[in-house]
């Protein structure tokens, strides 16, 4: 997707809305920096973080540079000039099953002030970053959410989870088998270079991820303050595969009281391919003077529980949802990805927003390619010929990347499949080969 941000017209629902409640819907001009500081500064304050220091401002600013920031501003207060509600949003790929990519609209920096809750601002951002996504022709909008009861009200449904991995060193002895490759220490700058490529490879492998954008991948290298406490604490190993190309990297850092063995922590790992994962894995498990590692937004399904002699060293925590997906389009959502047999399943979608409501039918051949169709009008699910679904908007967005099978929603009583078997074959063609995982905040 390739326009001009700023060229989407403000939903007039939440212009209109706001306005009755004495409240300015804006965009903001990213190039004017004391109204892009302003909201910066809100958006700071809306979770809960230390106010920013300008090192902090300057990065942001290019950030949302290339972003479409909204505020919503009350000329009664103190201080008008910063917003008393922020979002940010900006066009996407979103990695499928079968190592495709989707174009999704991402959903950010939603805050209100607790000064003016219970208002309805939040209700009308939200819709209007529906109105947003289907102007620029995204299928489906994606986030993440801080909490978890506010997003599904809007359609959008927790589609991919994340945990945090801890290994005992003490336990750990590798019985997986050794990379070709090899790891070694790179400087952060230097890998900064070739970040992007080996990020969209790992990217694509695995669904759920989402693009990475330069800020992104300064900020994990400890590029935007390096002269900080935290960037100097941070280590960066690549490694590269027998014929010396760099195939993936992690950033990690050792949290340690003095003169005790300290953690291996990580929230960053990009592999692109299998051997590239298991070596930074053994990287960072095989470390001295160090009692553990902590992988932070690790998959639910990660490898390494088969690749040490005792599973047991391994332990998981914090498992929730993460990435929440929101369909907008289902026939470009459903064709963007390979599925995991071939069938036809007639889907009927409820959306209390109307966005992805009505009757479509899945073609699925043996490669797992899709073909879909509006049937609106066909009576696809009611004829008997053609198995089918009945499911809300929330529901196909927690099916859609294979990370909830159809038949658990069956069994809690949010999908209506036409027969028993009907679940069964909506199972195996959701399936996709990879569970689908988010491994950053956005």
């Amino acid at each position: 997707m390739s326009f001009d941000l700023r060229g989407i017209p403000l939903d007039a629902t939440a212009v209109r809305t706001l306005a009755a409640k004495g409240l300015e819907y804006r965009l903001v001009d990213t190039d004017d920096v004391a109204a892009a500081t302003a909201w910066i500064e809100a958006d700071f304050r809306g979770f809960h973080h230390a106010r920013p220091r300008q090192v902090s401002i300057d990065y942001d600013l290019g950030v949302i540079a290339e972003r479409r920031v909204q505020g919503v501003y009350d000329s009664s207060i103190h201080d008008p000039s910063i917003p008393v509600a922020t979002v940010s949003s900006w066009p996407t790929g979103l990695s499928v099953p079968g190592g495709r990519s989707v174009d999704a609209w991402a959903v950010s920096s939603v805050t209100v002030s607790p000064t003016h809750r219970r208002r309805g601002i939040a209700r009308a951002l939200m819709l209007a970053e529906l109105e947003n996504a289907r102007a620029v022709g995204a299928a489906l909008a994606v986030l993440t959410a801080s909490e978890a009861t506010i997003y599904g009200r809007f359609g959008y449904a927790p589609a991919a989870r994340a945990a945090t991995v801890h290994v005992d060193r003490r336990r750990t002895h590798w019985i997986g088998p050794d990379a070709p490759g090899r790891v070694h220490f790179v400087d952060a700058a230097d890998l900064r270079r070739i970040a992007p490529a080996l990020a969209r490879r790992a990217v694509a492998r695995t669904p759920g991820e989402i693009d990475r954008w330069p800020g992104i991948l300064d900020r994990a290298l400890g590029l935007v303050d390096p002269d900080g406490e935290h960037s100097r604490r941070r280590r960066v190993v690549r490694y590269d595969d027998e014929h010396g190309n760099p195939q993936g990297f992690a950033v990690f850092q050792v949290v340690r009281e003095p003169n005790e063995p300290g953690v291996v922590e990580f929230d960053f790992l990009a592999a692109a391919t299998d051997d590239a994962e298991r070596a930074l894995w053994r990287f960072l498990v095989e470390q001295d003077f160090v009692t553990g590692v902590r992988g932070l937004l690790r998959s639910v399904d990660e490898p390494l529980p088969w690749l040490l002699e005792d599973p047991r060293a391994i332990s998981v925590s914090d498992v929730a949802d993460h990435l929440w997906v929101r369909v907008l389009d289902p026939v470009g959502a459903l064709a963007s990805r390979r599925y995991g047999t071939a069938g036809t399943l007639a889907i009927e979608v409820s959306d209390p927003q109307g966005h992805a409501a009505g009757r479509f039918e899945l073609v699925v051949d043996e490669r797992g390619r899709a073909e879909v169709e509006r049937t609106d009008g066909a009576g696809a699910t009611a004829a008997g010929s053609t198995p089918g679904i009945r499911l809300g908007v929330h529901e196909l967005g927690a099916i859609f990347l294979g990370g909830v099978r159809p038949s658990v929603l069956a069994r809690a009583g949010r999908l209506t499949p036409s027969t028993p078997r009907t679940a069964e074959l909506a199972d195996r063609m959701f399936l996709g080969q990879r569970t689908p995982h988010l491994s950053i905040w956005f």
